[in-house]
């Protein structure tokens, strides 16, 4: 493939063209990069490249579209939005307002408000503003938290879902929503936010939780954001995105010997405090082992009560108190909502300022009544009066210390998260118990939550390759599983016993997947997903699990299972494959009953050799196995299998495969969490690699005895040939997959006619939105078209341009637009704007035509002169090369170029001459489009001879050789001899030259010929 360099053509070239040739240079870049150099390119290559790069980018730009990943730190008070997208690592989304962080605030009255804007409708209209949705969220109508919600803001009205349960917001006689469509509104604004920043659409998101939040809770924000149109990467508890936020840019500080770092977060909603692991952890990544740091999270301790909205209620109720006291009205200001929502958001202001001065004017203009409210507060005051929250402060530090089992003298530094933690006190009471000089700030307490689940959230994505870190949070509450198990009775009847199991402990890391064993039922049963142990919550958040129960599930198919393999096969049991994923919720991924079949062959040698070879390997076993033999039975054996409740279920952590061999490989990542019932199953799966481990000693020491005993020896051996033989026929395992029927108990899912019709409430309420901005939008328009006519109309160019009668008729018709819009309602359509305003601008096209043409005439008059004088002194060049014997233009190109600069001066002097006659206020003659387009004719003919030449190459001439002269008497001597001998011999040379020699000079020559025809 041959390079072409077209260098002035790579102004215009299409990024078609450029892929073209991008394709070229890579697989021929050694052929191309000579032919360009050699064909004159060498001092264009830098445009090249640079063009190369532009549609490079172009081309990035195109592929990296809608790969934009974002995460929404959910606070209760505030939202913190982040996106990473190409070329924008981790960076916090600015709202309308330009602020970092936007309130966690829906205000639903006309239409919907957001952020400053709903905020401000809050204090004047509190009964159409939600927020502290997360405090209701996911939650049962009868739930403590939800009346404890309702006393706080006893404006709202709540009533209960008939057909789930939970609760619903009342907004008026007909219209209702629930705290998933409330919260799935903010999620579709940060949404909004996020794309308007990014300048792309985003999908991709992952949404932060309080660690705290249960398996309903998670489901309901989970359900909120698809809503909302988000693709739910994760739900990652916040205290766990800012320890990866932490970890992140402290990676080379981690080795593998743990380093404890405790995360202490107070919001405005509750507190937790967070034992967190960092170390680094060796991972196989294909073929090689690579070492990447991972955080664990070892304990969570909370008070979900505590937080800065009750600081701020107590705070209110102190000023409302105050304001009675001062007798100013003799209305209770506890009756007026509004008056209570500015004491609200003074206390609010009040409670910040506080926390770096002593004391603070609470001051609210025109509170209640046209009567003002002043008062001055301190911080010695307010800390008696919050007194009793501040003892708690350090509750969730000491609970988090048992429950992880890690002391106070391993825990390397304390982080301080939340806005609460800026208080004084607060900081004070955790310096005393945990007797320290000092508490960590290196992180920022707003922003840290949202930038570790943006990571997060560009690791989890396709588009984006990011360093890896590892994550595995806690689970806060243990998940039991519940069966009933049958036991036969002496009279030959059977009773059942309830077994319980846990199934996921307190502090248990996931995303983990565990596999329940059922050994005992041949035939459908059902079993219960409950809560455990939850004594380590406070009372009030224990009423809160007013139901443990989390499924009902039904297994069926296990009967006939049984009735078809029975017979031929060994039975192992049902197994049930449980999975926590990354966002903290509880799956069943399936279940099937197994069963073993051994091998085809002689049976009763297989089981004698069989016996022999776990004699030998329990000979030379030690006793360590021997224990966790003891404690894995066989179900056929001993009574004390059918008497112990643990005999009925085995529980291992990880998935089975479908052949005993592949089942070897997996026991070794699974995680056993109870004692199994039998030592069957195990058997079956560890037997053969527990043999192969054995083996090697027990050969080892038969052969160190074989030089006494060679008839000992052979027997030996001849005895492994054979259990070898026997080895190797793996027994084959059976699957028969069941039915599976899950009864919701926490939880009632939303239908999906439900789900659906939330979803066309929100793109309805999008639309109107949408709407009421283009409404706003027209009218804006309309509005600021009028009065910048007006205005024009009294400026001087204007008044050159235009006649009075025809400035009178634009200054009629702008009068009537602006009557007619301020006489219009909301309900007028927005048509009806962009009508008036098309009317308007049509009649004053015109004028504004010739004022434009009279202000822009001069300056391309100029450019054209520029552009004549260019071309005349080009000319010039081209005539002269127009002669010889090879001349780089032909005579008719220059004709051509001289015949167009004479046409367009007569043309120029023509118009000119035609406008001076024509009046400012009439149709210019002469017009800029015009005099661009001669401008751009010149400018083409031009560029066309300025290619020619530098694309020009001179005909290679031939230059003769000098006849060197002689000076030696010798040489003359030999001439004379032989004068025609030689004389053919020079004559030869100079006409044929040599490949030799045209090979050592290169350089005399090729620069010569480069050089023909440049200017």
């Amino acid at each position: 493939m041959q390079f072409q360099c077209d260098v002035n053509r790579l102004q215009w070239i299409d990024q078609w063209e450029c892929a073209t040739w991008m394709g070229c240079l890579v697989s021929n870049s050694d052929t191309l990069t000579a032919n360009f150099l050699d064909s004159g390119g060498r001092d264009s290559l830098p445009k090249l490249l640079e063009v190369l790069s532009k549609c490079l980018k172009g081309s990035y730009h195109q592929s990296s579209e809608s790969i934009a990943v974002m995460s929404v730190d959910l606070g209760n008070q505030f939202m913190k939005i982040a996106i990473v997208k190409p070329g924008v690592p981790m960076e916090i989304v600015l709202n309308l307002e330009s602020k970092r962080k936007t309130a966690s605030l829906v205000a639903l009255r006309n239409e919907r408000e957001f952020s400053d804007m709903a905020q401000t409708t809050q204090v004047r209209f509190p009964l159409t503003a939600y927020w502290y949705l997360l405090d209701v969220i996911g939650k049962q109508f009868e739930d403590p938290a939800v009346a404890k919600y309702q006393k706080r803001f006893p404006y709202y009205t709540l009533v209960r879902d008939e057909n789930r349960g939970t609760v619903l917001f009342k907004i008026n006689g007909e219209t209702f929503y629930s705290p998933e469509e409330l919260l799935a509104m903010l999620l579709e604004y940060c949404k909004h936010l996020a794309e308007e920043f990014a300048e792309q659409p985003i999908k991709d998101a992952v949404v932060t939780v309080p660690p705290h939040f249960n398996q309903a809770e998670r489901k309901a924000v989970r359900d909120a954001a698809q809503i909302a149109g988000l693709n739910l990467l994760q739900l990652m508890s916040d205290n766990a995105a800012v320890a990866l936020n932490y970890g992140v840019f402290r990676r080379k500080d981690f080795d593998s010997k743990p380093q404890y770092i405790m995360f202490y977060d107070m919001g405005a909603s509750y507190t937790s405090a967070t034992i967190v692991g960092y170390m680094l952890q060796k991972s196989k990544e294909g073929s090689r082992v690579e070492s990447n740091p991972q955080l664990t999270i070892h304990g969570v301790a909370f008070d979900n009560t505590l937080g800065g909205l009750e600081m701020t209620l107590r705070l209110q109720k102190y000023f409302a108190d105050e304001f009675n006291k001062q007798k100013q009205t003799k209305t209770d200001v506890y009756t007026n909502l509004r008056s209570m929502a500015k004491l609200f958001k003074e206390a609010e202001r009040v409670k910040m300022v506080l926390s770096a001065n002593s004391e603070h004017y609470a001051q609210i203009e025109n509170l209640l009544e046209e009567k003002d409210f002043r008062l001055l507060v301190t911080r010695n005051h307010i800390e008696k009066l919050f007194a009793d929250l501040f003892d708690r402060v350090v509750i969730p530090v000491q609970k988090v210390i048992e429950s992880s089992g890690i002391s106070l003298s391993e825990i390397g530094d304390v982080i301080l998260m939340g806005g609460c933690t800026r208080i004084p006190k607060v900081q004070e009471m955790l310096l005393k118990f945990l007797k320290r000089n000092e508490l960590g700030k290196s992180i920022n307490t707003d922003e840290a939550a949202a930038m570790g689940a943006v990571y997060q959230a560009a690791h989890l994505s396709q588009g984006f390759k990011v360093k890896k870190f590892l994550v595995k949070e806690a689970t806060v509450y243990p998940i039991i599983v519940e069966f009933q198990r049958q036991r036969p009775n002496e009279d030959g009847s059977s009773s059942s016993k309830s077994v319980k199991r846990t199934l996921f402990g307190r502090n248990n890391a996931y995303p983990i997947k565990k596999v329940m064993t059922f050994n005992k039922h041949n035939n459908d049963f059902n079993f219960g997903v409950s809560y455990g142990d939850l004594d380590f919550l406070d009372p009030e958040h224990r009423k809160s699990f007013s139901s443990l129960i989390l499924q009902n599930i039904t297994l069926t198919g296990v009967g006939d299972a049984h009735s078809k393999h029975a017979s031929n096969a060994e039975y192992k049991g049902v197994r049930a494959h449980f999975r926590m994923d990354e966002s903290g919720l509880l799956h069943l991924d399936g279940a099937e009953s197994v069963f073993e079949k051994s091998p085809e062959g002689d049976e009763k040698e297989e089981s004698a050799w069989s016996k022999l070879g776990n004699t030998l390997s329990g000979f030379f076993r030690g006793k360590q196995d021997e224990n966790a033999e003891g404690a894995i039975t066989p179900e056929e054996g001993t009574d004390s299998k059918s008497s112990s409740p643990e005999a009925d279920a085995t529980q291992t952590a990880g998935d089975t495969s479908s052949t005993a061999g592949q089942e070897d490989k997996t026991a070794t990542k699974e995680e056993k969490i109870e004692k199994p019932a039998g030592k069957a199953e195990e058997k079956s799966e560890k037997s053969s690699e527990q043999e192969k481990s054995e083996k090697p000693e027990s050969n080892k020491e038969k052969v160190n005895e074989g030089t006494a005993k060679p008839d000992a020896t052979n027997q030996t051996n001849t005895t492994q040939d054979k259990a070898e033989a026997i080895k190797a026929k793996k027994p084959t395992i059976l699957k028969e997959n069941l039915k599976i029927d899950i009864a919701l108990m926490d939880l009632v899912p939303m239908p999906e006619g439900t789900m659906k019709a939330s979803k066309n409430r929100l793109a309805l309420l999008k639309q109107k939105d949408e709407e009421k901005k283009a409404l706003e939008r027209s009218k804006n328009e309309l509005e600021a078209f009028i009065f910048d006519i007006q205005d024009k109309l009294a400026q001087d160019d204007y008044i050159k341009c235009s006649t009075e009668e025809q400035r009178e008729i634009i200054s009629k018709k702008c009068s009537e637009a602006s009557d007619w819009l301020y006489e219009q309602g909301d309900d007028t359509p927005t048509k009806e704007y962009v009508d008036k305003l098309h009317v308007l601008v049509e009649s004053t096209k015109d004028l504004k035509m010739r004022v434009k043409e009279i202000l822009e005439r001069p300056e391309a008059l100029e450019a054209l002169r520029n552009m004549l004088n260019q071309s005349e002194y080009f000319l010039k060049s081209v005539r002269n090369l127009t002669l010889g014997d090879d001349p780089v233009f032909t005579l008719v190109e220059a004709n051509t170029l001289g015949k167009l600069i004479n046409e367009t001066y007569a043309w120029r002097d023509n118009m000119i001459a035609e406008q001076a006659k024509t009046p400012n206020y009439e149709k210019p003659k002469l017009l800029v489009e015009d005099i661009a387009l001669k401008i751009r004719d010149l400018d083409r003919e031009v560029n066309y001879l300025l290619y020619k030449a530098k694309s020009y190459k001179a005909k290679p001439k031939t230059k003769p050789q000098e006849k060197s002269n002689t000076t030696n008497s010798t040489d003359k001597a030999d001439s004379t001899k032989k004068p025609k001998a030689e004389n053919e011999t020079k004559d030869t040379e100079s006409a044929k030259p040599t490949e030799k020699n045209s090979k050592k000079e290169p350089s005399k020559e090729s620069p010569s010929q480069r050089n023909n025809g440049e200017l």
